[in-house]
């Protein structure tokens, strides 16, 4: 059954070797179906594989092998929210160590340049409630790279780092 919407992210020729990674990385994932050229295109040849279907997180993506015209940058991420610091770690780790770039805030980039927020569930608890609570947890991320949940715990409580 084809979704009424679903995300298509265009890749430059690696879009089946992403659906594979984000499979490997992220539970509840899988590749659905890929769909080879019929005939050549500017960014390939006929037989190329040129959509990938792919289900991420239990969401259905498409992905598109468009060529080099358009990359992707920050105006579109996707937010993981993780459980524990374990899968925070995973997440993080899996997506930075395979040729990604660590960022700020919990932001990272794969490596194929889709960039990631790994966000532990506290994190958004903790800016959800406001105040004083939502001001420390605030300051502690804005230092952080990958976040890491133990010390938000420690600056929503107000124990120095």
């Amino acid at each position: 059954m084809i979704p009424k919407i679903r995300p298509c992210l265009w890749f430059d020729g690696n879009a089946e070797d992403a659906a594979r990674f984000y499979a490997e990385t992220f539970p509840d994932s899988r590749i659905d179906a890929v769909h080879r050229a019929p005939g050549d295109y500017p960014a390939g040849k006929q037989g190329d594989p040129l959509v990938v279907e792919a289900t991420i997180l239990g969401m259905p993506f498409m992905l598109l092998n468009g060529g080099p015209q358009f990359k992707f940058d920050e105006a579109v991420s996707f937010q993981v929210a993780t459980d524990d610091q374990e899968e925070t770690d995973r997440y993080w780790n899996a997506i930075v160590s395979n040729g990604g770039q660590a960022s700020e805030c919990g932001w990272c980039k794969d490596r194929y340049g889709l960039s990631w927020q790994i966000t532990p569930r506290r994190l958004t608890e903790y800016m959800a409630a406001g105040g004083e609570t939502a001001a420390r947890a605030f300051g502690a991320m804005m230092t952080m790279g990958k976040i890491d949940i133990a010390t938000l715990d420690r600056a929503v409580q107000g124990v120095p780092a």
